[in-house]
């Protein structure tokens, strides 16, 4: 499918890594971001309308951080439910050749695998300037381990504020990456043995045809899922 170039400022932020970094980090910048800017940002096959957006309720399932021991697991969950979703997976992890078999099974079963640096740090991402450099480190290690080079990108902790610079925008288009952030935090790093708050959070926030769920690659997340599914399922929406 073709990608446009997409930075979607919202509530841009995930679990921090740098303890340093939560005040800047975690803050809501813009409010809800409108998802009908998607428009062909799309990184599985969709059915869309003339003005290159999809059409209908269409839920985009991403899982940002793997890949890890609970890959094949949530692979299990979206086999037998029948959905496919979007890995946006770090370098650091790709790199450990025990977890490189589960990559290769996601794309191999129809998911779209995207990359989230090499190592997740806010300073060096974006203070020091090496987004680029470590995405396109992370696509290539894609591209080695499942023979696919793709080009969609998940800035961790959001496009917003870190990719605020025209310079760092410039160059992500020079290079042909597409940026992807989303419209529903699950929020669900923070809500250890809490599965079923990260479910009414979704739901809570699900208020359009078009989202974008973050989520990550948690034991809470996974057994969060099948009911996740199941009510984007009731709701109508395609994956």
């Amino acid at each position: 499918p073709i990608f446009l170039l997409v930075f979607f400022i919202g509530k841009s932020y995930s679990a921090p890594e740098e303890k340093g970094n939560e005040e800047n980090i975690q803050q809501d910048f813009a409010g809800k971001v409108d998802a009908t800017m998607i428009k062909e940002a799309t990184p599985l096959q969709v059915e869309k309308g003339a003005d290159g957006k999809p059409i209908g309720k269409v839920v985009y399932l991403t899982f940002d951080d793997g890949p890890s021991k609970l890959t094949d697991q949530f692979l299990d969950v979206l086999r037998e439910e029948n959905v496919k979703a979007t890995f946006f997976m770090q370098g650091n992890n790709l790199k450990k050749e025990h977890l490189q078999e589960s990559v290769r099974r996601a794309t191999q079963e129809g998911h779209y695998i995207g990359a989230h640096s090499m190592t997740h740090e806010y300073k060096t991402l974006y203070k020091e300037e090496q987004f680029v450099p470590e995405m396109s480190e992370t696509l290539v290690l894609i591209q080695d381990i499942t023979g696919i080079l793709p080009n969609l990108v998940r800035p961790p902790y959001g496009s917003a504020p870190g990719l605020k610079s025209k310079q760092m925008r410039d160059q992500i288009a020079d290079v042909g990456m597409k940026v992807w952030d989303w419209t529903i935090d699950s929020n669900d790093w923070a809500f250890k043995d809490n599965p079923n708050q990260i479910v009414e959070t979704i739901k809570n926030e699900t208020n359009v045809d078009i989202e974008v769920v973050l989520m990550h690659e948690k034991i809470q997340t996974l057994q969060a899922l099948p009911e996740i599914i199941a009510f984007y399922k009731e709701q109508g929406y395609k994956f």
